[in-house]
């Protein structure tokens, strides 16, 4: 039995450029992997893919598949593909992070599959290949496979390794409601944005440590689309920053917002602020 920790992230920034030929947008975000993690355990087996999940520890768990629709069992598939071999694994995973939430937790178990049957058979794959193999599950799987902070561009596949921003506590809150990506961009194409973010100078921001510069320059422009579906998600926002937050905003396509603060004792309070589902945890570095 091999165990890897699947980690969520949180977009700092999510940046729509434009929408490309093959349905995709091409983006700018600056992702950040957090402390928030579930086990996903990996053992050999002669053939095949089996997978057992506890999903009853979060809200939404009632969504979160068991067959071969969950993304931990297509990353399986997909490295049997790319090896060309029937790398029988039996997969066990228990849900930590929330469903459906916008913080990456579908996109962590499978870069956990991904790398944890790069270990579990040898393979000796590249971090490149890794990451090959998981871009064809989803845009923030290459993100979960390498982890730290990162610029994504392209569709979220194109990563670019930034310098490590200190470690904050992390309070997410997610507000009752789902938001499906697919329809939070159709939405937003229908009244694109006409200015972006000034993604570079908030990169160098960071690496100089100026954070209150580079919060003020936060953003995502898939929040006003959200929040037209899910109000909560403004209300969420509006009390943690009232509460003292350095700067609360919403990851990926929602519904989850997130607050940075200084320590750990200011997230309970800013925790305490918000009806919603609570997750408190810090910033990871993995460099």
């Amino acid at each position: 039995m091999l165990t890897e920790y699947a980690r969520a992230k949180v977009n700092l920034t999510l940046d729509v450029l434009s929408k490309r030929a093959d349905g995709y947008h091409e983006v700018s975000s600056i992702l950040q992997m957090l402390e928030l993690s579930e086990e996903v355990s990996l053992k050999k087996i002669p053939h095949g893919i089996t997978l057992k999940v506890d999903a009853t520890k979060i809200s939404g768990g009632e969504t979160v598949p068991h067959d071969e629709k969950n993304l931990a069992w297509r990353a399986a598939v997909e490295v049997q593909k790319f090896c060309g071999k029937d790398l029988g694994v039996a997969i066990e995973l228990e849900k930590k992070i929330p469903a459906a939430a916008g913080v990456g937790g579908g996109s962590a178990d499978s870069a956990a599959v991904i790398r944890g049957m790069n270990r579990l058979y040898e393979l000796n794959l590249t971090d490149d290949e890794l990451c090959k193999i998981g871009a064809q599950i989803g845009s923030d799987v290459p993100f979960c496979i390498v982890g730290g902070t990162c610029l994504a561009t392209g569709h979220g596949e194109l990563l670019t390794r930034l310098a490590p921003i200190k470690k904050f506590s992390v309070v997410l809150a997610k507000p009752r409601g789902e938001i499906s990506t697919a329809w939070s961009y159709k939405t937003y194409d229908e009244n694109p944005a006409t200015t972006h973010l000034p993604t570079q100078e908030i990169i160098g921001q960071l690496a100089r440590g100026e954070y209150d510069a580079a919060f003020k320059n936060f953003g995502n422009l898939l929040e006003d689309v959200a929040i037209k579906k899910i109000p909560a998600i403004a209300e969420c926002k509006n009390k943690m920053l009232a509460a003292g937050a350095r700067v609360a905003l919403m990851s990926g396509s929602g519904p989850t917002v997130f607050a940075l603060t200084d320590d750990e004792s200011h997230a309970e309070k800013i925790a305490a602020s918000v009806d919603a589902e609570i997750f408190i945890t810090k910033t990871f570095c993995n460099v």
